[in-house]
């Protein structure tokens, strides 16, 4: 533990990491609740377009103040939509599987996104792991599961696969490469710029995908209560924590910054009880140790 504290005095960049993790998974959590809210009012891939469209329109006056808005290199473009790639699938996937599963289902399946991040960076980033992560990342699966569950056995047995499933597992590949992929393209420009450009190249994908679909789009017809998902999605969900994950990405490392993923279960469990919901059983508290023991072990590892 003295090891970990002197580590945070040495280099402050690290406890700022693990802080803004903390702020940006309490924004991933509201997303899933906001996203199926939403999804069955606009077609999925439009709804994602403007998503990301808005996050780069609002991104771009502080990228120009900042640094200027110069026109990247080709090659910085592919690794840019490289990046952006990924997280258009994961979106598109999640706007989608939420038509034909439950929040419960994706929530499930996105517990496993850590475990997969750690096995993409271990072949992309030749990260080593020690024995005692190995051993905390499914640890800390099963503790997101319990919890989703509220450790009843009973509703995880029968709990039923389907096609939005099988999207969504795939979107949680696509997320899983996100990470490792920004430690391995990251360049040395600052960060905002990587953001900014990360969103316009995710828009230009969107673009492509979406434009054949605009003029079916009743847009008068649309309630407000989406458009003010889609700019919630798109401040909190989008811009600011695109930028964290980034950034915390090359500074902790992308295992220790997907981990944060296994609070998502208590965070939403939080979230219910502040809006008035009950406590949950005494049978979900072994998933809170499991949780934050994996989390612990990960971070200090």
């Amino acid at each position: 533990m003295s090891t970990q504290l002197k580590s945070l005095n040495s280099d402050p960049r690290i406890a700022r990491a693990h802080v803004l993790m903390l702020m940006t998974t309490v924004l991933v959590a509201t997303s899933f609740p906001v996203g199926a809210a939403i999804t069955n009012s606009l077609d999925t891939l439009v709804l994602t377009f403007l998503r990301f469209t808005l996050a780069a329109v609002l991104f771009a006056p502080i990228v120009a103040w900042r640094y200027g808005l110069r026109v990247p290199s080709f090659r910085d473009v592919l690794r840019y939509a490289l990046l952006s790639g990924c997280l258009v699938a994961f979106f598109w996937g999640m706007f989608t599987a939420l038509r034909y599963t439950s929040v419960l289902n994706t929530a499930t399946i996105y517990s496993m996104t850590p475990l997969i991040t750690a096995l993409i960076s271990t072949v992309v980033m030749k990260e080593r792991l020690g024995t005692a992560s190995r051993i905390a990342l499914p640890i800390g699966m099963c503790g997101a599961i319990w919890v989703i569950f509220r450790g009843e056995l009973e509703s995880l047995l029968t709990l039923r696969l389907g096609m939005g499933d099988a999207i969504f597992f795939a979107a949680t590949i696509a997320m899983s490469f996100y990470g490792p992929l920004v430690k391995r393209l990251h360049r040395g420009e600052p960060m905002a710029q990587m953001t900014f450009w990360t969103l316009v190249t995710g828009a230009v994908w969107l673009l492509v995908l979406a434009a054949p679909r605009f003029s079916s789009v009743q847009w008068t017809a649309v309630p407000t209560e989406v458009y003010v998902g889609i700019v919630y999605l798109a401040i909190f969900s989008t811009l600011i924590t695109f930028f964290a994950i980034q950034w915390c990405a090359t500074v902790i490392g992308p295992t220790k910054m997907i981990s944060y993923i296994y609070l998502n279960p208590i965070l939403v469990i939080f979230m219910a009880m502040a809006l008035g919901d009950v406590s949950p059983p005494l049978s979900t508290y072994p998933g809170f140790a499991f949780i934050l023991t994996a989390l612990y072990v990960l971070q200090r590892d």
